[in-house]
């Protein structure tokens, strides 16, 4: 497979919808035989296009019903400083993203946890709690009637 083509595309969404669909049931859905199909699929995770599978959870079904994006600020702008609070930030388990994004602010995070009070204790003790934060913005998710990450 030399380019990327409508099929490739398709296989792709149909794979980004369920990871775990059979190779039968994905080559008649893209119209492809099975064997031309696993090629196909096999070739895609060769080019790193398919990077891995994973199981979407329910979240809130674990206790981590709780879930805000928050902007963060640091008040030095050097590597070192960002590497430092990256380090940090990859052992929160409550982190469940970090972006590094451009604009008046540093990083985007993702944080779920059990409830407000549990989200309290993380920005109280653990994120304002870095040397290298400055500002912390919080954007609390009230639904997500849209939400393809997997």
């Amino acid at each position: 497979m030399t380019e990327f083509d409508r099929i490739s595309e398709q296989i792709l969404q149909e794979l980004s919808r369920d990871g775990r669909i059979s190779n039968i049931e994905l080559a008649e859905r893209v119209g492809l035989s099975p064997s031309a199909c696993l090629r196909r699929v096999q070739e895609l995770e060769r080019r790193g296009i398919i990077k891995g599978y994973r199981a979407v959870l329910d979240r809130s079904a674990l206790g981590s019903g709780f879930a805000a994006y928050v902007g963060v600020g640091l008040s030095d702008h050097s590597k070192a400083s960002q590497e430092a609070f990256e380090k940090a930030i990859s052992r929160a388990p409550e982190v469940v993203e970090c972006h590094n994004i451009t604009g008046t602010i540093e990083y985007l995070l993702r944080v779920e946890c059990a409830d407000l009070r549990a989200y309290k204790h993380f920005h109280t003790d653990m994120l304002g709690a870095l040397p290298q934060v400055n500002s912390i913005t919080s954007y609390v998710v009230m639904g997500s009637p849209k939400d393809e990450r997997a």
